[in-house]
């Protein structure tokens, strides 16, 4: 049995602009850190293979 609050819409919360500008700033710090990560696998990962790739003996 599912009882919705009747002013559910007022219960919304509505951020200001200060708010929005926060957020956008922070998912955009997140984002650069995940990529500058992902970067640093790729490439530490290149570099252990290194020669390693080039020299397969069977």
């Amino acid at each position: 049995m599912s009882t919705e609050h009747p002013n559910f819409e007022l219960d919304a919360v509505v951020q200001t602009e200060a708010q929005k500008k926060v957020i956008k700033r922070r998912n955009l710090a997140i984002g650069l850190v995940l990529g500058a990560l992902a970067v640093i696998f790729f490439a530490s990962t290149i570099i252990r293979l290194g020669a390693n790739v080039a020299d397969r003996t069977f």
